[in-house]
């Protein structure tokens, strides 16, 4: 669920617009009503006559729906998955219409390039800021939103849906959902479900928040919002999704300021330190701090199908399923989350393929950064 990431190649030609789908209500899997529900989405490439050559991506804890290409020449990094998405590549636009959404509740709600309905927004029964009163949303609803697009798009079908982290459990979502529209599942860094120790994980991401007497429960709007509690829990979720080897090869012990030795006073920092400081920052001044933490609920809740057993939801998965797990991944070790995964679907009968193509020395984060790495596997899957 790591941090947004992306290749500095700039694969698209053009540039990618934004556009607003709407919903007049939403009822949530807990049953809850959500009026007004307003998500962002993009795509790349054409939609053919027959509405058939749809690919779905759908998006990590911290992403958006900026897969790929940029809004503006000037953009500094194109969408977090350029480097595979494009003309001649494995997510080939020359020959998919490729269709990604913001989430409900996404993080990255004071981004002027994000349109998402969660905590921050205005509650239309009220004319203030939903807060602590908006439903809590599972990854299921998620989903239901882009069903929600798929279907005012005129879109039966879908080539295959594909996601990295929170977007894996996505993909797999859909393919228990809705097994009729699915013809391939393709999920990268994710598993069938938040097993006990990420529950415990997304505990601690969420507990700075919470520490922070500015968030007040949640209402905080209009007010000093939980700022430094905000940064300290996306210190935390950008560590989580790295690993060691990134943290020695990036920083070493190197001290953050020449002269000021972390021995001499506790205000001295090591560099690691104040890179984490540094980016967690910038991601904190884009982000909303109950959106954040409505994501970790949706993150501990989910298991595949949505239901009361794993089991149950395992059964309802029918497509042909890629697995793409990251060797050094912290946040779902392949041993814990995909492994286990492809010996279930196989067991069931599912035609399921599994590739060890993304080592490096990110974590959790090279599904996003390396995915070219099983370029070659996912362009295959997608031929078959």
């Amino acid at each position: 669920m790591g941090m947004l990431a992306a290749s500095p190649v700039f694969a698209l030609d053009g540039i990618v617009e934004k556009k607003t789908f709407e919903m007049p209500s939403l009822t949530t899997t807990g049953g809850a009503t959500i009026k007004n529900v307003r998500v962002g989405w993009e795509s790349y490439g054409k939609l053919n006559d027959a509405k058939d050559n749809v690919i779905l991506l759908t998006h990590f804890f911290s992403g958006s729906s900026h897969a790929a290409g940029k809004y503006k020449a000037e953009d500094a990094a194109p969408g977090y998955w350029d480097s595979i998405v494009g003309p001649g590549k494995p997510l080939d636009t020359d020959k998919y219409f490729i269709i990604s959404s913001d989430t409900l509740v996404n993080l990255s709600a004071k981004d002027p390039t994000v349109i998402t309905t969660g905590p921050a927004s205005i509650n239309p029964d009220t004319g203030k800021p939903y807060g602590l009163t908006f439903p809590v949303v599972t990854i299921r609803d998620f989903v239901n939103v882009q069903k929600g697009l798929l279907d005012s798009l005129g879109v039966t079908g879908v080539q295959a849906v594909m996601g990295g982290s929170m977007g894996s459990l996505q993909a797999l979502e859909w393919g228990v959902a809705y097994p009729e529209m699915v013809k391939r599942v393709i999920a990268v860094i994710g598993g069938a479900e938040a097993d006990p120790f990420l529950i415990g994980w997304l505990n601690l991401w969420a507990a700075p928040i919470k520490l922070d007497p500015n968030w007040n429960n949640g209402d905080y709007y209009g007010k000093t919002e939980p700022k430094a509690g905000l940064t300290e829990a996306l210190k935390l979720v950008t560590l989580h999704a790295r690993h060691w080897k990134w943290a020695d090869a990036a920083f070493g012990r190197k001290w953050a300021e020449e002269g000021k030795d972390p021995r001499a006073a506790l205000g001295n920092q090591y560099a690691i330190e104040a890179w984490l400081d540094k980016a967690a920052a910038g991601r904190a001044a884009v982000s909303d701090a109950n959106h954040f933490l409505y994501l970790v609920k949706a993150s501990q809740t989910y298991v595949m199908g949505n239901g009361a057993s794993l089991e149950e939801g395992l059964a309802k998965l029918k497509a042909p399923t890629l697995l793409i797990p990251s060797a050094d991944d912290m946040v779902f070790p392949p041993e814990r989350g995909m492994r286990p995964l492809k010996d279930r679907l196989e067991k069931q009968g599912v035609a399921v393929e599994y590739t060890d193509a993304i080592t490096s020395t990110l974590g959790h984060l090279d599904g996003v950064a390396n995915i070219a790495k099983a370029g070659d596997s996912i362009a295959k899957f997608l031929a078959k």
